[in-house]
């Protein structure tokens, strides 16, 4: 099948298929990345509460740098201000995950580019390959076979199929890329609140 395709299709097939292989690398890189990013935030935040009651902050510094992932650079900012009042925490917490959200959505970009250009690579090579039927056609006139115009009808057919079937899974695989980062800004999210209740309420006991 992918001799024929290679074959018939032309240069815009072997086109397409180069940026279905960079689109798949792509999505491959990213969606590892934010698999390692993923953790359990509430058994996270439980254990550096459980270590911050204890007043052993240095061992919460360390779980931290130990835990992969945006959620944890965002619970130590908090942690290291945390004698500098509730304002300074939010504040610090609010940068870090400000930080944190642009490594996040690196490459996304590229991904949601090639999922565009695939159907216009597929549209370009049904119009080269109708334009190749076309001038078959002038030159042999309406007694032409249907041998001489076949491969710009296969070039045409295979380049927007190749378009339309390629771009379909590039964006599907896109939208989870996306939501998958949404779910890891929701996480920073909710920790960003814990974490300064958690610091605030340690330096209360403390001060009491």
């Amino acid at each position: 099948m992918l001799p024929t395709i290679l074959k018939q299709g032309g240069p815009v097939a072997v086109l397409l298929l180069l940026v279905a292989v960079m689109a798949l690398t792509v999505f491959l890189e990213r969606a590892l990345h934010l698999h390692r990013a993923q953790i359990n935030v509430v058994e996270f935040l439980n254990g550096i509460r459980t270590v911050l009651k204890r007043a052993n902050v240095m061992e919460a510094i360390a779980i931290c740098d130990a835990t992969p992932g945006p959620v944890p650079r965002v619970v130590k900012a908090a942690i290291l201000n945390r004698e500098l009042g509730r304002d300074r925490v939010r504040e610090a917490v609010e940068e870090a995950g400000l930080a944190e959200v642009p490594p996040l959505e690196r490459r996304l970009n590229l991904l949601a580019t090639l999922c565009h250009i695939m159907p216009l690579l597929g549209l370009l090579g049904t119009v080269l390959g109708l334009m190749e039927v076309f001038a078959e056609l002038e030159r042999q006139g309406l007694y032409a076979h249907i041998s001489q115009v076949a491969g710009g009808i296969w070039q045409a057919l295979i380049c927007l199929g190749l378009g339309v079937g390629l771009s379909i899974p590039t964006y599907a695989g896109y939208n989870y890329l996306v939501s998958r980062v949404h779910a890891l800004v929701v996480d920073m999210e909710r920790a960003a609140v814990e974490i300064v209740h958690i610091v605030s309420g340690n330096n209360g006991e403390r001060s009491s």
